[in-house]
């Protein structure tokens, strides 16, 4: 593998590792802080895969088109879709076991799945880049990287950024971090634990869902890609440690570059390589890389 091929892969590794972080970040947050396994969550980002797909003609049509609209209109639709899926169902499901948890949140996957079907049919999609993003960067002679997956990087950065100085420099963030290890706590000093969960989550969704719509010019719209991508996104957790957002993004880029070079070094054997990963760490930590038998999100 010469520079150039090596350099690619690298930046491969990177935007595959933070896409993912962008999903798994949601699903951590969902779980180290409310203690909600959502199963559903991977629906989340087939949601925004479509939301582009669907929103993308008729913003071209009523609104003179641009990409960053149809992103702004389908964080603001997922945003809206998870305060309600909160008020409607997970707010039954805090104190009630995992096991009501999983049945639950299983069954919303169903449901997801046949809105879907009903809705927009069982077909692969294809989502257009937009043109200002469709070009690529020569690196040599003959090879060249495409623009738009510096794009998703990119994205997938600022948000990563943002989370950070949410949890870092806000109010908000201090609450969240408090909430992840002692609930109580913050509900006798006046919180509206309600209120920060049902917030917590639709911002867990509005991730999922940003991540949907910006890998589908990549990926596609297709059935399925929610369970796809939340197995993955279950690994990340584990391999980071529960409730730990900073172990999500670590471990994050540790599956992308495994992945991506695994698919080039070892194509046999890339099913099973990020699987060996998650069992070496926890062998040797049980919690995750960066997780606590209290866990919390932002540690």
């Amino acid at each position: 593998m010469d520079l150039a091929s090596f350099l690619i892969q690298c930046l491969n590794a990177v935007q595959y590792g933070l896409l993912l972080f962008l999903v798994a970040a949601g699903l951590t947050l969902i779980f180290g802080i409310m203690g909600v396994i959502n199963l559903a969550h991977g629906s989340f980002y087939m949601m925004g895969a479509y939301l582009a797909y669907g929103l993308a003609p008729w913003v071209n049509a009523q609104l003179g088109g641009g990409f960053f609209t149809v992103l702004a209109i389908g964080l603001v639709i997922a945003v809206l879709i998870g305060l309600l899926l909160e008020w409607a169902f997970f707010s039954f499901l805090y104190e009630r076991e995992h096991l009501q948890q999983v049945l639950m949140t299983y069954g919303l996957i169903l449901v997801f799945e046949e809105l879907r079907s009903l809705l927009i049919g069982d077909d692969v999609y294809s989502v257009p880049a937009p043109a200002f993003l469709a070009g690529s960067i020569a690196l040599t002679e003959v090879l060249s990287y495409p623009v738009y997956r510096l794009f998703i990087s990119g994205v997938c950065l600022a948000a990563v950024l943002g989370l950070a100085w949410v949890f870092t420099r806000t109010r908000l963030g201090m609450q969240i971090r408090a909430g992840s290890v002692n609930r109580e706590m913050v509900a006798a000093l006046g919180v509206d634990i309600r209120l920060l969960y049902r917030l917590v989550f639709a911002a867990g969704v509005a991730l999922a869902a940003l991540a949907g719509m910006v890998a589908a010019p990549v990926t596609t719209a297709f059935p399925g890609m929610g369970q796809q991508i939340l197995i993955i996104s279950f690994v990340v957790v584990v391999i980071g440690g529960i409730g730990s957002v900073k172990g999500a993004l670590v471990a994050a880029l540790l599956i992308g570059f495994v992945d991506t070079f695994g698919k080039v070094l070892l194509p046999q054997a890339a099913g099973v390589l990020v699987y060996v990963l998650m069992a070496a760490v926890l062998l040797i930590k049980p919690q995750g890389l960066f997780g606590s038998s209290m866990g919390g999100a932002g540690k």
